[in-house]
């Protein structure tokens, strides 16, 4: 049986950030922007473990900043709390985000003192105009440098990407998606870009300079990139933004393409694509699906819609769930 993997997530907002995206608004984003105090990082750590499984692998994520970019006696603080967790087995690694400008050898050298196990890079697009319409403040060879030198270390390396920013278009996402896998990333997460308040990117917007991605073009994009990571054997650990309750209500989005179940509607889509070739078949009074476990639900789709479009022309449809298949692997049978 494949062992549960969790994170931990612990936000640590880089409050001097020397350079603002166009998109960013990390207190909007995240929900916070005050450094945590250590009692409530320890509580949140324990409730945490108490709702996971005991032969889970369970890691400690920093987020929410660029963790290398905050002081390096902060950095120490807050690694320092996850080093009980880690000694007793509690938890089996340590995880970071941040810039890839923000990478050399005096800081993967502190984070390998403190077991440290991945390290993730908001490389975000992999297409130079991008980069500098969106004011990233880094380039491409920063990303690439970045990735080496993690991987020269031997952490597992995680490239985030977004799609939809300023001069962004499909095939430079498809490109950042390859890229991502030439540089050896372990896993990656997938964020449509969304307009927040008060950032440049709701100026532009406002100003008729940026048209966000709408939901069905961000699910159409979204749903390309998956089996190009399926294939390379890349875990994506999230697709959209977590569901903020700014985001969820409303009043910190401005536009783009937000959904709080965004994942299942890119994965729903896919599922649809990959379901046509049976559509194309005879009716047959009982169709069954057999799936990988755990893609039951977006295997049927988004409130059910991929089972009932199978359903207008087999009579019943089954979803078996195959612990033999992997990724989107499926097999199907009429009976």
């Amino acid at each position: 049986m494949v062992q549960k993997h969790y994170t931990i997530p612990v936000f640590i907002p880089e409050l001097a950030c020397p350079n603002r995206c166009v998109f960013c608004n990390q207190q909007k984003i995240s929900g916070q922007l005050s450094i945590p105090e250590e009692s409530d990082i320890r509580s949140q750590i324990e409730t945490y473990l108490e709702g996971f499984p005991t032969d889970a692998h369970i890691e400690i994520g920093f987020f929410g900043g660029s963790f290398t970019g905050v002081p390096q006696e902060e950095q120490e603080h807050f690694l320092k709390i996850a080093q009980p967790y880690l000694q007793s087995g509690r938890i089996q690694g340590v995880r970071v985000s941040t810039r890839p400008d923000y990478i050399s050898k005096d800081r993967l050298d502190l984070l390998k003192l403190y077991g440290v196990t991945t390290i993730e890079l908001g490389a975000q697009s992999l297409d130079e105009e991008v980069l500098i319409k969106s004011k990233r403040g880094h380039t491409i060879a920063d990303v690439e440098k970045g990735a080496s030198l993690i991987r020269e270390y031997g952490f597992s390396l995680g490239l985030q990407m977004m799609t939809g920013l300023p001069g962004d278009t499909l095939e430079k996402t498809l490109m950042t998606a390859h890229r991502i896998i030439d540089l050896g990333a372990d896993n990656t997460r997938i964020y449509p870009a969304l307009v927040i308040k008060n950032t440049e990117l709701e100026d532009l917007y406002l100003a008729g300079q940026y048209q966000p991605l709408t939901i069905a073009e961000a699910v159409d994009r979204v749903k390309q990139i998956i089996p190009i990571f399926d294939e390379a054997g890349i875990t994506i650990l999230r697709i959209g933004l977590h569901p903020s309750e700014g985001l969820l209500n409303g009043d910190d989005l401005v536009a783009g393409p937000f959904h709080p179940s965004f994942r299942e509607l890119a994965e729903s889509a896919l599922w649809k694509d990959l379901f046509k070739k049976i559509n194309e078949m005879p009716s047959a009074k009982t169709l069954e699906i057999s799936i990988p476990l755990g893609q039951r639900n977006m295997a049927i789709g988004y409130h059910a819609l991929n089972r009932k479009e199978l359903e207008l022309i087999h009579k019943r449809v089954r979803f078996i769930e195959d612990p033999s298949l992997i990724n989107h692997q499926f097999r199907y049978r009429f009976l």
